[in-house]
């Protein structure tokens, strides 16, 4: 019983603070840990209906940020000036209209995807459901740019994260308070991304102590 009062605590809070989902929370918690986001960035959130990622991100990139949606489902929730929102495939959608959008190639680049299928091969498809999101990030990351994305725990999990660190400097697992306990979804964490056209000894800059 305690565990679904803490749920439905997330749920409320949600409607009482105007998130369209309590998914809200996970972001602004996995921000309070690990900073991915900072004042004017241009964020891009990969599978961004309803929406809830897109309204934590406006305010914490500020005025002069952007924040670019997609998704195959339209956003239906008004949403600040500096959030823009597209409908398409993400791995067949132009991922330089989505830098174009942005104005510039993204800092942060945020995925709350999940397969659609569930079961036993959940895990399996999560993996791979990243696995296209890293191959996507030489067009769209910059250099020393940061990666949030959802991956359900499992065998191949170890793999995935030692993938990322390929082209990473940082690379952590986090699961935020506000996901179920009962749910496998962990985050991965990455900073300082290595981008295949930077071959310098750039020294990155800490987003914070954790990071």
């Amino acid at each position: 019983m305690a565990k679904r009062i803490l749920h439905d605590e997330y749920f409320r809070k949600a409607k009482q603070e105007g998130y369209v989902a309590r998914s809200a929370y996970k972001l602004l918690q996995i921000q309070q840990a690990k900073s991915v986001i900072r004042k004017g960035d241009r964020v891009l959130d990969l599978g961004c209906a309803p929406g809830a990622w897109l309204q934590v991100s406006s305010p914490l990139v500020g005025p002069r940020g952007r924040v670019i949606g997609l998704d195959l489902q339209d956003v239906r929730h008004p949403m600040p000036d500096n959030v823009r929102t597209f409908v398409g495939d993400v791995f067949e959608y132009p991922p330089e209209d989505l830098v174009e959008a942005a104005g510039r190639g993204f800092g942060t680049v945020l995925s709350d995807m999940a397969p659609k299928t569930t079961g036993f091969n959940e895990h399996e498809l999560s993996v791979r459901l990243c696995d296209r999101i890293l191959e996507t990030l030489p067009t769209l990351l910059r250099h020393n740019g940061v990666l949030v994305m959802k991956v359900f725990e499992g065998a191949e999990y170890p793999g995935l994260l030692k993938r990322c660190q390929r082209h990473f400097g940082k690379v952590k697992g986090f699961k935020p308070k506000a996901s179920r306990d009962v749910s496998r979804e962990m985050y991965v964490i990455a900073h300082y991304y290595r981008h295949p056209d930077r071959r310098d000894d750039d020294t990155p800059k800490p987003r914070d102590a954790d990071a």
